[in-house]
């Protein structure tokens, strides 16, 4: 791989969920062959409480989920939730997948996502078994997994490592956040390694699309980039799953109004809170 890039998330963060944009169109301009995605779980939240002692409440997570909709697009359900929800359990069911289903990890954060963002709560076990089924895993399997030691302490490393930025990223001290150590990752923060010379660039919290294309054509100067799609239809087939709006939208550099009605050609629209996320007719029937 030209780069690596450790990507520092969380199922439970709106922030990163509203850099999925970002995200899928580096992964459209680079391929996989350039670069290697790993994930590593920043643990927002080990219990329900943790967000109470802070003063976050359903009303004030949902005047936030708007906010935030509103500015970066991304599709949220924005009724209150009937209580805060901890991240470690959903957090727990990703890294167990990735010890024992690699190929499978970045599906089920993308349907804990999906069910988090629709609704669900992230520690009901019901959402996790939800998402374990969207991707074809057994449950009850999964559940089993998430119980073993070396999935905790894999888990625990994750956050682990989210609390020990870069010195390059602490200059950058607004983009981090405090826990009882000191400061950490906000979601998402990327650590982009160059494989040849082992350069490593520390991009913490959310940045614009300018941000992470400035790094990424600097420690891959050589590498010929892919021409935008053609069409949405090429995107999602390149997806092989459905996207939001703004997702087509920034993979084709057009504005979401533009993908919306290209969309509305040779998409299913599936309603998830302030908008939908799409999936092209035929995969629509082979999913039912």
């Amino acid at each position: 791989m030209a780069v690596t890039v450790v990507e520092f998330t969380d199922p439970g963060c709106p922030f990163a969920y509203s850099a999925e944009p970002h995200r899928r169109r580096l992964q459209w301009l680079y391929g996989d062959l350039e670069v290697d995605w790993k994930l590593r779980m920043v643990v927002l939240a080990r219990s329900p409480q943790e967000y109470v002692d802070k003063g976050f409440t359903p009303d004030r997570q949902a005047e936030a989920f708007e906010r935030i909709s509103a500015q970066y697009g991304m599709p949220i359900d924005l009724a209150p939730r009937p209580r805060m929800a901890a991240t470690l359990p959903a957090c727990t069911a990703v890294v167990a997948t990735r010890l024992h289903r690699p190929e499978l990890e970045t599906a089920i954060l993308r349907r804990l996502r999906l069910r988090h963002f629709a609704g669900s709560l992230l520690d009901d076990p019901a959402t996790i078994a939800g998402a374990a089924t969207d991707v074809g895993l057994d449950p009850a399997e999964l559940d089993r997994w998430m119980a073993e030691d070396a999935v905790r302490t894999a888990v625990d490393a994750d956050a682990a490592a989210a609390r020990r930025p870069m010195p390059a990223a602490r200059i950058l001290d607004h983009k981090l956040a405090n826990w009882s150590g000191g400061r950490r990752y906000t979601c998402p923060s990327y650590e982009i390694t160059r494989g040849r010379d082992g350069v490593t660039i520390s991009i913490p919290g959310f940045q614009p699309f300018a941000v992470y294309d400035v790094v990424m054509a600097n420690l891959l100067p050589d590498v010929e980039r892919r021409e935008a799609p053609g069409s949405v239809r090429e995107v999602l087939e390149w997806a092989g799953e459905p996207l939001a709006t703004q997702e087509v939208a920034a993979v084709c550099d057009i504005s979401r109004d533009e993908a919306r009605e290209q969309l509305e050609q040779v998409a299913v629209p599936q309603a998830l809170g302030t908008d939908a996320v799409w999936a092209l007719r035929a995969q629509q029937r082979a999913a039912a």
